[in-house]
């Protein structure tokens, strides 16, 4: 029961604290989700891994936040702060496997964006070093882990954005299966971590002990017509852009996400928010096990996790942190962001035991 109540208890925790520092708005958000956590593009290699130290050496990074620029910036960032970084964006659901396959020769020394149910599972494989932020006061921990081997940066809501012109809007993932919306969204592909979090977050409505994988017949054939209704991610498209112009006006999208894109492409979307809630996926950061700068790495964690570092993050990528002192000096569009969704109860013990073999399912018998 311990993920279940890591994740259920900390996210309660987050939103009182984000309702607090709204001034009373209805939500809250920060930080992939996970999932939140959820990227464009795939794996890039690092390529060699250069020699690193506590001595002020180099560190390779592993994100699956690292799209849309955010890997270039942070290295640069980085640098200014004294840090030679090589950031390497990996799609998030193979983020996880690239890690428990390079266990037995480590590539990378820290790994960020991923959320609870994913660290879970390469803390069972034992990739994962115990240690301690110098910002653990700063942050509510209940949302990382209580052995210590991950902690929270940012917590992403997932939501679907819409075309602000459309005639009507649907109030949930359940009027989306109707013909009238045969092709107009996007579902992002099961590689990723928003596209298999927000699976999750429809499967886990029909959980039933006698159903197939724990998931009610409704279920199962809910999702079938979800999928089967809707356009799947084609690799290399705009799928924003897409929205914009109408031609697919629905797609899911992690919270900062939206708040990137409407600053970069001036536009103001709809927000999909059912009665139900969306799913909250909070971004964690931890130390690989086997790296021979763990020092430097933790001195990099403990920089990256500041109040500073992380109000820097949000205002150029529209993140909501889980730094206290960095959320009150979120702009007004996070705050109104946050107070336009609230968090989907979600059993995520549950989820992190069914979701592979959910997504197996899904990806061999509907698409």
């Amino acid at each position: 029961m311990k993920v279940k109540k890591i994740v259920a208890l900390g996210l309660a925790a987050v939103m009182t604290f984000t309702l607090s520092a709204c001034g009373g708005k209805d939500g809250d958000s920060s930080g992939s989700a996970d999932n939140a956590e959820d990227t464009q593009g795939g794996a890039q290699d690092s390529g060699e891994k250069q020699e690193t130290g506590s001595g002020g050496g180099s560190l390779v990074i592993y994100t699956n936040s690292g799209s849309d620029g955010r890997d270039a910036w942070l290295k640069d960032y980085a640098k200014e702060n004294g840090f030679d970084v090589e950031v390497v964006q990996i799609q998030g659901g193979d983020l996880g496997n690239r890690i428990v396959s390079e266990k037995n020769n480590v590539q990378a020394d820290l790994v960020f964006g991923l959320n609870n149910v994913e660290y879970e599972k390469l803390k069972a494989e034992d990739t994962l070093e115990q240690w301690e932020p110098a910002w653990k006061d700063e942050v509510d921990l209940s949302l990382g882990d209580a052995d210590g081997y991950y902690y929270p940066l940012v917590i992403q809501p997932l939501v679907n954005i819409m075309n602000a012109g459309l005639d009507e809007y649907p109030a949930d993932y359940t009027d989306l299966t109707d013909e009238k919306w045969k092709d107009k969204y996007t579902i992002l592909n099961f590689g990723g971590g928003t596209g298999k979090t927000i699976l999750a977050s429809l499967l886990v409505r029909y959980q039933d002990p006698d159903g197939e994988a724990g998931i009610s017949e409704e279920g199962w054939e809910f999702v079938k017509n979800w999928v089967q209704n809707g356009h799947m991610e084609a690799e290399g498209e705009d799928y924003v852009g897409a929205v914009i112009d109408g031609s697919h006006p629905i797609c899911e999208m992690w919270g900062s996400g939206v708040l990137q894109n409407e600053k970069q492409r001036e536009y103001k979307f709809e927000i999909m928010s059912p009665e139900i809630g969306v799913p909250y996926v909070t971004e964690q950061i931890a130390v690989l096990k086997g790296t021979d700068s763990k020092d430097r790495a933790v001195e990099f964690a403990n920089w990256f996790g500041s109040a500073e570092a992380q109000t820097a993050w949000m205002e150029q990528f529209g993140t909501v942190p889980c730094q206290k002192a960095a959320f009150e000096k979120a702009a007004d569009d996070v705050k109104e962001f946050v107070g336009k969704v609230h968090q989907q109860d979600i059993d995520w013990e549950f989820v992190a035991q069914n979701l592979d073999q959910w997504v197996e399912k899904v990806e061999l018998e509907f698409m």
